[in-house]
């Protein structure tokens, strides 16, 4: 059980610490009984989106618990020492009573005032103060220590997910694995094979689709800029499915895949479709898990009471799943948007319906969630939603799947779909229950798959897989520099650099008759 951070504290006081009934709709909120907490209130949490929660109350201290309207708050963000700061905010009114308040930084500020307000009046302990330096994403400034990093991302001590992956594995071998790895999956499979030596990271390719490397130099490149990262060596299987079936005692090969399954024994990451949505908030993506919190359709009694699906056609299952929806039209709404597997079966199946916005979904009250490939990687966006999701059980899971309780979190479906019907009546019969299933769930996606926790996942894999290694991890022959990203419309000078070098300037000059030419020596 991973302790509680300062913000959650903060979070189980917004919800125990007031009456639990909360506020009727239409209540005025307070600026002193609100509350307002979260990493994004802390200089020290680098994120490429920074993030931060009000919990509107009204004058007696009951929460609201239905929107106040998404125009209450304002939030200004400043530098007391910038005429201007190159900083994106987005308020997202998630509709109970709570917002999400997101922020992205274009550059490195010396000091940030944050100031919440409500009619411009101050909220809570607004201006919150964040004693710089506060850095943006694209300063490279990385923190010795990893476990002062951990501390002060408020890392859980460790995930249960990794603890089962690695126990696969007493010891690693990375002169073993460099020869037998390629030789056993490099013909067949796309995969990288990367070497991280004094922070800097190394990589070389296997196979003719590897495309989806960029996912994985992303977040390397982002996690090294932010934490000093163990000399280490490893696999990454760019493929859709596991790769490693041997069982014990047969001599495994560690590889590290988006997705794992019951059948293999890979070493399982956040996928990159979630890594991207994270790296990329505020960017490029308009998918991900901040933005689906402001997007969840209408109120739970006004959502259409039918089982929705859209997709491709990867999976016999979801066939299946178009034909139930046909014979039942008015409990299931599945269609295809493409086809590609079953190209023959499209005249059984089509016609091919128009996409639907993702935040569309959300005027259903019931989300099927169906293999594709692999696991369904949708899975994380449809729980953040206040809808309750129907999931077909399956020998495939994501990092998160093994936290995730039947009848808590989702409602269960047979693989087959045998128990689908069944199952989305049940949900109309107990309505109240299937409510509290999907905020459940919503909540799970809330506390465990936001960004800050998938740096701290992929952060402490690293850490725990490398601690494995029995020899020395090298640059191997072809392998290529995955350079940084140059920042120079806003470059930011890291002051722990700036520390490190003085150090060794220090102790160079203890050491030299002639400290000029050591000066001259760094200044170069």
């Amino acid at each position: 059980m991973s302790a509680l951070r300062p913000w959650w504290l903060l979070f189980c006081l917004a919800v125990l610490g007031h009456d639990l009934r909360g506020s009727q709709a239409g209540s005025a909120p307070s600026a002193a009984n609100t509350l307002v907490w979260g990493p994004g209130l802390e200089a020290s949490v680098v994120l490429p989106a920074r993030f931060f929660y009000i919990q509107a109350a009204d004058s007696s201290g009951k929460n609201l618990t239905a929107s106040p309207g998404e125009k209450t708050f304002e939030v200004k963000i400043v530098s007391p020492v910038e005429q201007f700061t190159r900083i994106w905010i987005q308020v997202l009114d998630r509709r109970d009573g709570s917002f999400l308040v997101r922020y992205r930084m274009y550059a490195t500020y010396s000091e940030l005032h944050v100031h919440v307000l409500l009619k411009n009046e101050h909220v809570a302990k607004s201006p919150f103060v964040l004693k710089g330096p506060v850095y943006h994403e694209g300063c490279d400034c990385p923190r010795e220590s990893g476990s002062a990093w951990e501390a002060h991302m408020h890392c859980p001590p460790s995930f249960a997910q990794i603890e089962r992956d690695l126990s696969f594995y007493p010891s690693v071998d990375p002169d073993r694995n460099a020869q037998e790895i390629p030789q056993r999956f490099g013909q067949r499979q796309s995969l990288c094979h990367y070497t991280v030596k004094d922070n800097k990271i190394y990589v070389r390719t296997f196979g003719e689709h590897v495309g989806f490397r960029i996912f994985m130099d992303a977040i390397l490149l982002s996690l090294t800029r932010k934490v000093r990262l163990p000399d280490v060596e490893f696999f990454v299987n760019l493929g859709d499915w596991p790769l490693e079936k041997r069982k014990p005692p047969e001599k495994l090969h560690p590889i590290f895949s988006w997705c794992g399954s019951n059948n293999t024994r890979d070493i399982v990451m956040p996928t990159y479709d979630l890594t991207e949505s994270v790296l990329e908030t505020m960017g490029r993506v308009s998918l991900d898990m901040m933005s689906v919190q402001a997007n969840t359709g209408p109120p739970w009694p006004e959502k259409n009471a039918t089982a929705f699906w859209r997709g491709r056609d990867s999976r016999q299952e979801r066939l299946e799943l178009v034909k139930l929806s046909r014979a039942h039209p008015h409990i299931i709404d599945a269609a295809f948007t493409n086809f590609f597997f079953f190209k023959h079966d499209e005249s059984l199946y089509g016609p091919l319906v128009k996409h639907v916005s993702f935040f569309d979904f959300f005027k259903y009250k019931y989300q099927i969630n169906i293999d594709g490939t692999v696991a369904a990687y949708r899975l994380p966006y449809l729980l953040a939603g206040d809808s309750v999701v129907l999931k077909q059980d399956s020998g495939y899971y994501e990092h998160f799947y093994k936290q995730l309780r039947a009848w808590e979190h989702y409602i269960p479906v047979r693989a087959d779909l045998r128990d689908l019907l069944e199952k989305i009546q049940w949900a109309r019969d107990h309505d109240e229950e299937a409510k509290k299933i999907a905020l459940a769930g919503q909540q799970f996606a809330r506390s465990h798959l936001m960004g800050d926790t998938i740096f701290c996942y992929y952060y402490i894999l690293i850490k725990d897989y490398a601690k494995l290694q029995v020899t020395e991890p090298k640059i191997r022959k072809d392998m290529e520099v995955v350079e940084q990203p140059a920042d120079d419309l806003f470059p930011c000078s890291c002051h722990r650099t700036n520390v490190r070098n003085t150090q060794m300037l220090c102790l160079l000059c203890s050491l030299s008759a002639d400290p000029n030419d050591l000066i001259l020596l760094f200044a170069r």
